[in-house]
């Protein structure tokens, strides 16, 4: 539970030199002791050791400094927080609840807000990681000031406002391996006595982290903000951004692939699933990306069992090309009774990129459009209470064409979505003494969602059999990526139907060889679904700066829609959260002692995967298949040894299990899982999948990040030397907790030295991330029919050079 400034990643978190980041503000003298950090996690300002809420805090000057312009790189900086880049978007976890998917018809469980405003598709975190104040990351469901789709809690990035008054800005620019090159700016211009502008640029590139040119970066981004006071109580900020990224995008590399163990019939069971098959490694380079020479060549040697042949290169090459932008404003009236914040903010993302995704072809063309109003009033104490109400309204629109083609199968796939949600929701504290505080709130949510779909599915399916029974068609076409069906380099069904294909003449002693068959499906249905959730605290003022709070917290994730026979739609989650916790300083505020132990119940939950539908139809689907159990402690200490020794630690120890965790599937070849398989014929999904007991994933059971910085004074300048390093232990990392996608513990270290004046004009920094050159798996999935098995990993050793300077 670090509510402190983070130290990770090279970050130096409270280099003396903070002020040329972008909260620009001089740390506290080292006889203060450890720098206060202000906070508005509870949607009110107040010192982070004063919030009595599970919180990690991450302030503009370790961001700049760690170099840090992807949500990704957040993973090192809060133990509790697992994010998986992936060439569809990023899959961001805390202490086990998350999800496997960025599809349009799946909501995030970890919220995502931008300024205030809630961002319902997780693609649309790019381009926003420069001039920032801070990055609050709370932890455990949020689902009073927070709403629904929190039911991990929520990542909140706030830029830095225009300082009325005040002309200035600052300048960084580093320069790397990789041909890294990171350069943000921004400028504040006051205008008038009463208003201030400020205007933000950014750019981050940097050339493929793997040997076939993916895993690259290649995105600009600009803001502008306008703040005035209309009247000493009325304040008017409007703020609009634009960001765009192309290149080739994440990338995967080949692990091996699984072979059929023709020795082990399917049974009843329950047989371990992962017994049905052989892993064979690869035997590849883990940084060799699936569009090397090496790659194709491997991918060409593998067995595709549905048509008796081998897997055709994999084509075409990756690409992204995506352009994010939006305005929104704030409003903030002051009165004799209270504050009245208005929010309302208009978004847009439009998306057209193309991956590998699990080893086959997704290209995704979208348009997602965003518009939201929050009204909050936080009213001045009244005798013993305080309080808070506020309505929210959001409304969301995706129009989507995916075009998801897996050697023998594609499907293309025409989506609309819709989503209009209503919220009220109210918090009241009684300050019973002046030391003791109950705390209690509500909130009522309301979501109306609509869904159409039409999908042309296209499948090449094999007739022959060879002596074995298994599949023989060799000389069947294996689908190739193509923008419409009617570019296909075979005849193709005008509508629903098959097109036998014969090897020799037609005859009746001669059937046909395989069948090119179309398959034409729509799906349009509208999905309701409410909740109440609520939280309960007390906050006990122990010492001047001791807080100790218990509180229970609820929240949920709405429901959704799948493009899978059988599994169209899927109902919300639910998760209940205990915490008990302490925040304290110490010796002349100069040590941190936090401490948080925490219970989680998550019921019902949502797991997107793929699997085979009733058709037995590869498809990409979510089913409320689980519960689980969370529970931990998270210790964070500080310690400000001398005036300038800065030491940290922050340990966190995660007990996640799937408690009862079962999920079905249709008919084909056993699931591939390391989890229990039973199988029943007479079942429409004969496959029955058991993994109870089974860690959840992304859960190390210990976390640990150290950190160290030491300042030298060398009259007018200073050299500032530091060093931190994380260990994560034992996680899986794939939906098919199979042995292979479980990682071994591993340490990550990084280290910065850095030289300027003592007045904190300007800055010259060298540094190293990933020491130990650990390319680390993040993400593992595998190939639906051809049972490759995939990952993509963490960046190798980088190292350069940043200079920034402040004016």
């Amino acid at each position: 539970m670090r509510t402190s400034i983070l130290v990770g990643t090279a970050v130096l978190a409270s280099l003396s030199f903070a002020a040329t980041a972008q909260d620009e503000s001089k740390p506290a003298a080292a006889d203060a002791g450890l720098v206060e950090v202000v906070v508005t996690a509870q949607r009110k300002v107040e010192s982070s050791q004063k919030a009595a809420v599970p919180l990690d805090v991450v302030q503009g000057s370790s961001l700049l400094s760690a170099g840090l312009t992807q949500v990704d790189r957040l993973n090192q900086m809060a133990p509790a927080l697992s994010i998986e880049p992936t060439s569809t978007g990023n899959l961001i976890f805390l202490r086990g609840v998350g999800n496997f998917t960025v599809v349009t018809t799946s909501d995030p469980a970890v919220a995502f807000n931008y300024d205030g405003v809630y961002l319902g598709r997780p693609t649309s975190s790019t381009g926003m990681f420069y001039d920032l104040d801070r990055v609050e990351i709370l932890k455990g469901p949020q689902g009073i000031l927070y709403g629904r789709n929190a039911t991990g809690g929520a990542i909140n990035v706030l830029p830095t406002q225009p300082k009325l008054n005040d002309n200035s800005g600052y300048a960084s620019a580093s320069f790397g391996s990789y041909k890294h090159v990171n350069a943000e700016a921004a400028v504040n211009l006051s205008v008038g006595e009463r208003s201030a502008l400020r205007i933000s640029m950014a750019m981050a590139n940097h050339d493929g982290y793997l040997r076939d040119g993916t895993t690259d970066e290649k995105t600009n981004a600009a803001r502008i903000q306008l703040k005035t006071e209309l009247t000493p109580a009325l304040t008017l900020r409007i703020a609009a951004d634009y960001a765009h990224n192309d290149g080739a995008g994440n990338g995967i590399s080949y692990y091996g692939r699984y072979a059929r163990n023709p020795a082990v019939p399917v049974s009843a069971g329950p047989v371990p699933g992962s017994n049905y098959y052989t892993f064979i490694p690869a035997s590849l380079a883990v940084d060799e990306g699936v569009y090397s020479d090496a790659s194709q060549a491997y991918r060409q040697t593998v067995p595709f069992g549905p048509l008796g042949s081998r897997l055709q290169a994999l084509a075409p090459y990756a690409y992204v090309g995506n352009n994010f932008y939006g305005a929104n404003a704030e409003l903030t009236l002051e009165t004799t009774a209270g504050t009245l914040t208005v929010i309302p903010s208009w978004r847009v993302a439009k998306l057209n990129n193309l991956g590998s995704a699990g080893s086959f072809i997704y290209r995704d063309l979208e348009k997602d459009r965003q518009n939201s109003f929050e009204a909050r009033f936080t009213g001045k104490q009244v005798g013993i209470f305080d309080y808070q109400v506020g309505g929210y309204y959001y409304d969301e629109s995706v129009n989507a064409k995916i075009n998801l083609t897996i050697s023998n199968a594609a499907n293309f796939i025409d989506q609309k979505l819709t989503t209009a949600s209503y919220a009220a929701f109210g918090r009241l504290t009684a300050h019973v003494t002046d030391r003791l505080r109950i705390v209690g709130g509500a909130r009522y949510t309301k979501d109306d969602k609509t869904f159409q779909q039409a999908t042309i599915g296209a499948v090449i399916n094999c007739l022959a059999t060879n002596a074995f029974g298994a599949p023989n068609c060799p000389t069947a076409p294996q689908i190739p990526y193509v923008d419409a069906p009617s570019q296909y380099p075979f005849p193709f069904p005008a509508t629903t139907g098959a097109i036998p294909v014969f090897v020799g003449i037609p005859g009746p002693t001669n059937p046909p060889n395989y069948l090119i068959i179309r398959s034409d499906t729509t799906n349009n249905q509208p999905l309701k679904s409410s909740r109440v959730s609520w939280r309960g605290a007390l906050e006990f003022d122990v010492a001047p700066q001791s807080l100790l709070y218990v509180s229970a917290e609820t929240g949920y994730r709405s429901g959704g829609f799948s493009s899978a026979v059988g599994f169209e739609t899927y109902q919300p989650e639910y998760i209940t959260a205990y915490t008990i916790g302490m925040k304290n300083r110490f010796l002349n505020n100069r040590v941190q002692l936090n401490v948080e132990t925490f219970l989680w119940d998550y019921k019902n939950q949502q797991v997107n995967h793929v699997g085979l539908d009733l058709n037995g139809r590869t498809a990409n689907f979510t089913q409320n298949i689980g519960n689980s159990r969370i529970q931990g402690m998270e210790i964070d200490v500080r310690f400000l040894a001398t005036r300038s020794t800065l030491l940290s630690a922050d340990v966190q120890y995660l007990d996640a299990k799937q408690q009862n965790y079962v999920y079905t599937q249709g008919p084909g070849n056993p699931p591939l899982t390391g989890c229990n398989v039973s199988f029943n014929a007479a079942r429409a999904a004969p496959y029955t999948v058991d993994c109870s007991g089974q860690t959840s994933y992304n859960s190390p059971k210990w976390t640990v990040n150290l950190a160290a910085q030491q300042t030298i004074d060398m009259g007018d300048h200073k050299f500032i030397l530091g060093v931190d390093t994380q260990n994560k232990g034992n996680r899986p990392i794939g939906f098919g907790y199979l042995p292979q996608q479980t990682l071994p513990s591993n340490w990550t270290t990084n280290a910065q030295v850095a030289f300027g004046p003592s007045d904190d004009h300007w800055l010259i920094a060298a540094y190293v991330r990933n020491i130990e050159d650990d390319r680390i798996p993040i993400y593992s999935s595998t190939h639906p029919s051809a049972n490759l098995l995939i990952a993509g990993t963490t960046p190798p050793r980088t190292f350069g050079l940043r200079a920034s300077v402040r004016f």
